[in-house]
């Protein structure tokens, strides 16, 4: 009867299967084509977001602000797809009821939300960031707008004061082009004209010292008698002493609109400066001289060239003072030593007048010997250098040239430094 009961029990149990917990309708509503083709578009769409991503990350490098915005707007069009799958899965395949409730659906979908706010964000911050950008642009455009307004204005003021209008140029019968190298008054033309002066002091050293040796001067003697207690790093480098001489006598009276001579002309404008330096920038200076020994720059060349060259030194070099005699006179001799002068005294001039072409004047300024070292307002005529054991910090030793202030910027002064050693 036992064995009879438990066949029969058997009996039953397989004619009445047992129900699973999964609702039929799910089943029957399950299309393995359908499944297949959504997951397909799902790894399409996976695909295209990776690509979108990559293009995104390589407008960064290099930054390309164009690019990294098409790459944006394509990243978020794919994360837009992929959210659209999704809803349509959901759709059309419910969840069971005894797994996700509707409470469960509800907080994906708030969570789905709060993931597409955090984007959101991020591109609210970039646009932000970009309008930043744009508004720094507008200020720079602005300002160059305003800088080359004022360009034009000086532009024209110079154009007038040169009789460049087109006006003055038909009446005479000229041509604007034959005008062209006419420089225009800027921070640039005087620091163009400084390298000047400063390279023809180097260079006016140069047959000074060379007469001076050819003459049998004790150079060191005479390096130490225009500067004494100077610790050279090398002996090559008194000629230094030699410059700074003749920059201290050329620049004597250069802050004074008459540069210190004894005249008795009026004060003229900043017009007038600058057509005074027009007309001397390109004339040989011997020429000048020639056609007016007693103009104003007749006057300097001969008033500097006698503090310049001590008369122990021109007897020295000629056997007697006939060439000073004669300069003194009111001469300008064709020597080559006074030629070879007369194109420093050009090169102080023209600075001069340049400098007083501005408004403001243009300031001077100077250091003296035992100032610290300072990279904003000096430069060293020895470039490669370290400093020596001591430790000290380098100090001036000798100004070779003077510095300028022009504007809100500074053209360095040239010095020679003590405490260093040279690197070879």
């Amino acid at each position: 009867m036992q064995l009879g009961g438990a066949k029969d029990s058997q009996i039953r149990d397989s004619s009445n299967p047992k129900v699973h917990p999964q609702p039929m309708e799910e089943t029957a509503n399950q299309n393995p084509e359908a499944v297949e083709a959504l997951v397909s578009k799902i790894f399409t769409n996976i695909s295209s977001l990776k690509s979108a991503y990559i293009r995104l990350q390589a407008a960064h490098t290099p930054y390309d602000p164009d690019k990294i915005q098409a790459a944006d707007k394509l990243v978020i069009s794919e994360l837009k797809n992929l959210s659209e799958l999704k809803h349509f899965y959901r759709e059309n395949n419910p969840r069971p009821t005894y797994i996700s409730p509707q409470d469960s659906r509800l907080a994906a979908e708030i969570q789905e939300q709060q993931s597409l706010l955090k984007t959101y964000e991020v591109m609210v911050k970039k646009f932000q960031s970009e309008i930043h950008n744009k508004d720094s642009e507008i200020v720079q455009l602005q300002q160059h707008i305003q800088d080359a307004t004022l360009k034009r204005a000086k532009l024209e003021k110079n154009l007038k004061l040169r009789g460049l209008s087109s006006s003055s140029k038909d009446s005479e019968g000229g041509s604007v082009d034959g005008n062209e190298n006419i420089p225009v008054l800027s921070p640039e033309l005087f620091k163009s004209a400084v390298e000047l002066a400063s390279k023809a002091i180097h260079d006016f050293s140069k047959p000074l010292i060379n007469m001076m040796k050819a003459a049998g001067w004790d150079l060191d003697a005479a390096a130490n008698s225009i500067e004494p207690d100077i610790k050279y790093a090398k002996r090559a480098h008194k000629k230094y002493a030699f410059e700074y001489h003749i920059c201290q006598k050329m620049f004597t009276g250069f802050q004074q609109e008459n540069f210190g001579l004894n005249n008795e002309n009026k004060d003229k404008d900043k017009d007038t400066f600058f057509r005074e330096y027009l007309a001397l920038r390109d004339t040989d200076p011997l020429d000048s001289v020639g056609q007016d020994p007693d103009s104003e720059f007749g006057k300097f060349c001969r008033g500097k060239y006698v503090i310049v060259v001590h008369p122990k030194m021109e007897a020295s070099f000629f056997g007697n003072l006939d060439h000073r005699n004669y300069i003194m006179g009111g001469g300008h001799p064709r020597t080559p030593f006074y030629q070879a002068f007369l194109k420093l005294a050009k090169a102080i001039w023209v600075l001069h007048l340049l400098s007083h072409s501005f408004e403001p004047v243009i300031k001077v300024y100077q250091v003296s010997k035992g100032c610290e070292f300072s990279e904003v307002y000096m430069e060293s005529v020895v470039k490669n250098f370290v400093v020596d054991e001591s430790g000290e910090k380098p100090k001036v030793g000798l100004m070779v040239m003077p510095g300028f202030g022009i504007g809100g910027s500074v053209i360095q002064c040239r010095v020679y430094l003590t405490g260093i050693k040279e690197i070879e």
